[in-house]
């Protein structure tokens, strides 16, 4: 089993001049604490269910830098990165460049994307869902072709919604045979399709009962394509309130959660700025899962 953090929000004490401090010390207890994975998200304003647009947020590539600082052994991405933020070239040397400095722990976290709201607001253009799938699958190309080889295949590619004239990726990223590439969503058609053919794991949001049907329509894609099943990991996006629960339901919680396929669990944290929620978590909460 493999446990991750993901650190979605940022309204702590103190306010804009805390958050760095807080955040450096949230990154290295959990590192230190045993987190396989520490994830940011890819949103610049706070999404609903979790607080006001106006509440603070940070962007995640720059966020995922300063928690490389900060960190020595767990790996870190975006879950999942919205694929209309950045262009495919900007999405691989950003990933590249973490992948470099982390000394090999990058993930690239993307998915179709969904925020209309924070998108108009900012000026983002937010193209129809076919079109995000398109430049999904493409970004998804160009990202295997830039992380082949020593420096890429430096070939051309024209797709649909993107065209780049040399595929060149200096210095080429740590990580091997590539980042490992994770794709959110539990999209039956298109989404899982994209993992099968391209990813090295997905994130499926929701109850076991949900894993339960999505992860057989999953196996039944990587069939179509002639992919191993196996060498997909399964991984899925919940949250911990330790004032709401205990840790032994915790514990029975994600055990539903690894009996209905889950591999790898990623999670929030109410009030992860109170880093003791954290050691609690992996000294009660893992042992019991390992």
């Amino acid at each position: 089993m493999k446990f991750g953090l993901q650190i979605n929000s940022f309204t702590w004490p103190g306010g804009a001049q805390n958050i760095g401090s807080a955040l450096a010390k949230v990154v290295r207890t959990a590192d230190q604490a045993g987190f396989d994975s520490i994830w940011a998200m890819d949103h610049f304003w706070q999404i609903r269910g979790l607080g006001p647009p106006e509440a603070p947020m940070l962007e995640g590539q720059t966020a995922l830098g300063f928690m490389a600082a900060h960190s020595e052994r767990a790996r870190l991405g975006l879950l999942v990165g919205g694929i209309h933020y950045r262009m495919p070239g900007l999405w691989i040397k950003a990933t590249t460049t973490l992948d470099v400095l982390s000394g090999g722990r990058a993930w690239l976290g993307l998915g179709a994307a969904w925020n209309e709201l924070e998108s108009r607001g900012l000026g983002f253009p937010f193209p129809l869902l076919r079109d995000r799938f398109e430049m999904l699958e493409e970004t998804l190309q160009i990202a295997r072709a830039m992380w082949s080889g020593g420096t890429g295949t430096g070939e051309a590619f024209e797709g649909k919604q993107f065209k780049a004239e040399r595929l060149l990726n200096s210095p080429q990223a740590i990580s091997r045979p590539r980042v490992p590439i994770m794709i959110g969503g539990g999209g039956e058609r298109k989404t899982l399709r994209l993992v099968a053919q391209y990813a090295d794991a997905c994130n499926i949001f929701g109850r076991p009962g949900l894993l339960e049907r999505k992860l057989p329509i999953l196996r039944e894609h990587c069939e179509a394509v002639g992919r191993p099943y196996e060498e997909i990991e399964k991984s899925t996006l919940t949250s911990v309130d330790l004032d709401a629960e205990s840790t032994a339901q915790v514990v029975e919680r994600f055990g539903a959660l690894v009996e209905a396929g889950a591999q790898h669990i990623i999670f929030s944290v109410r009030g992860v700025s109170d880093t003791s929620k954290l050691e609690r978590i992996a000294a009660e909460v893992f042992p019991q899962l390992a």
